[in-house]
């Protein structure tokens, strides 16, 4: 049985940031898979739910105008892996956020509430930032864009005031165009686990597919927050494609910009080892599928 104060279903954004204003102790909800867990363990006993779930602006995944991709924050994990925009010009998201929890998980969770709950394991974050989307958020002083690097304001906490609403969220076309790459969840467990670490690697290859002229590399669980290694990006950026000795430099620089901890999911030692490892190997993945060649 929930401990629930009060539901409320929103007609639309605007009846959401009312509702959460007039509740002092208002929630938002959409899957839910997170927040019901929450009340069930009486975190959040009491609460007032207001539920986004069937707002329809707020779900499915779109090209814009100027050429950037829109995905509603309502979206489901199964709706992004299967949605054809997705597959066509960020399959590593797909790919990424099918490595959440079990199918009825993936069926009712969102990419809004994988974000908004501000946690470093979050499947999609690590990709999210490496991908460098912006998080639209609806309030009560209107509507305003972060960047999702500038999201995360430490375990669990974001910069999301509580009466705001995560509309959804935008991928730049200059952060797609051109770019393939490859995310690593790493676990105790093939399925229904929560990441040990996850590492995720885009790279943008010369036309002849034999330089790195960019590259990405974010990390889940390396850090109280997704992080991005931007000193270890600068490092490869302008190597040749199969260069051992540089993967390795790029590698090694990585954990320099990391810090994670010992939990009982495995000691910072270990997780230090696995960021070093995976970016070897998520870098090989990206640079492969970006139709290079990489013996890293």
């Amino acid at each position: 049985m929930f401990d629930i104060h009060s539901f409320y279903e929103a007609k639309d954004v605007a009846d959401a940031v009312q509702a959460l204003v007039r509740e002092p102790l208002a929630e938002v909800i959409s899957g839910g898979t997170d927040v019901l867990i929450r009340v069930r363990e009486g975190k959040d006993a009491g609460r007032a739910l207001v539920s986004i779930h069937n707002i329809k602006e707020l779900k499915g995944v779109k090209r814009m105008e100027n050429g950037d991709l829109w995905i509603g924050a309502a979206t489901s994990f199964s709706h992004i892996t299967n949605d054809p925009l997705i597959q066509k010009y960020v399959p590593m998201l797909g790919e990424a956020v099918d490595t959440v929890g079990g199918p009825q998980i993936r069926n009712t969770g969102t990419l809004g509430g994988n974000i908004c709950n501000g946690a470093t394991s979050a499947d999609s974050a690590s990709t999210m930032w490496t991908l460098e989307a912006n998080v639209v958020l609806e309030g009560p002083e209107g509507e305003r864009i972060v960047p999702v690097c500038e999201f995360y304001t430490g375990p669990g906490r974001t910069v999301r005031d509580r009466c705001e609403v995560c509309k959804g969220f935008i991928i730049p076309k200059e952060s797609f165009e051109g770019w393939h790459g490859h995310y690593i969840k790493y676990g105790k467990r093939k399925a229904m686990e929560i990441a040990t670490l996850g590492c995720a690697v885009r790279v943008k290859l010369s036309e002849d597919k034999t330089v790195i002229q960019d590259v990405h590399l974010g990390y889940g669980v390396a850090g109280p927050t997704p992080l991005r290694c931007r000193k270890a990006e600068e490092l490869l950026k302008g190597a040749k494609v199969g260069d051992l000795a540089a993967a390795e430099a790029f590698a090694k620089e990585a954990l320099t910009e990391v810090n994670p901890r010992s939990s009982w999911r495995a000691s910072k030692e270990f997780r230090l080892q696995l960021i070093e490892e995976l970016a070897k190997r998520g870098l090989a993945e990206a640079v492969k599928k970006a139709g290079g060649v990489c013996n890293a």
